[in-house]
């Protein structure tokens, strides 16, 4: 049901809990299913130094928690902006038709967080 990518991101999350020295927060959830996912980074000279993430729900979302910290860890605020829901779906092995709210909650998060840097 789920691919290796998406159960080893849950299994053995990447970047997981809290960021102490983060400079931007934010807190997304889908109302429809309960699905929440916290990140917490640390942003300096238009990079993301640092990410974490805490993630309550499905499957899909925990490991999609994990996938864009990694995706995004390092990046330029502008190359991280450039992940698109496609992008997770993809580093994730893909996932079913029922689960791409995970991808689409770990986007919105992304893109929440980014705006904390403006």
């Amino acid at each position: 049901m789920y691919s290796p990518q998406l159960l080893d991101h849950f299994e053995h999350p990447r970047n997981a809990g809290d960021l102490a020295d983060a400079n931007a927060r934010v807190r997304v959830e889908n109302p429809a299913c309960g699905d929440v996912l916290e990140l917490a980074a640390r942003l300096r000279s238009g990079r993301i130094e640092a990410i974490r993430f805490r993630a309550k729900g499905c499957v899909p979302a925990m490991a999609c928690g994990s996938l864009i910290t990694e995706m995004a860890g390092g990046l330029t605020l502008a190359e991280a902006a450039a992940i698109r829901r496609e992008d997770v779906v993809q580093q994730a092995g893909g996932l079913p038709d029922a689960s791409g709210h995970a991808a689409q909650l770990a986007i919105d998060a992304l893109t929440a967080v980014l705006q904390k840097a403006g």
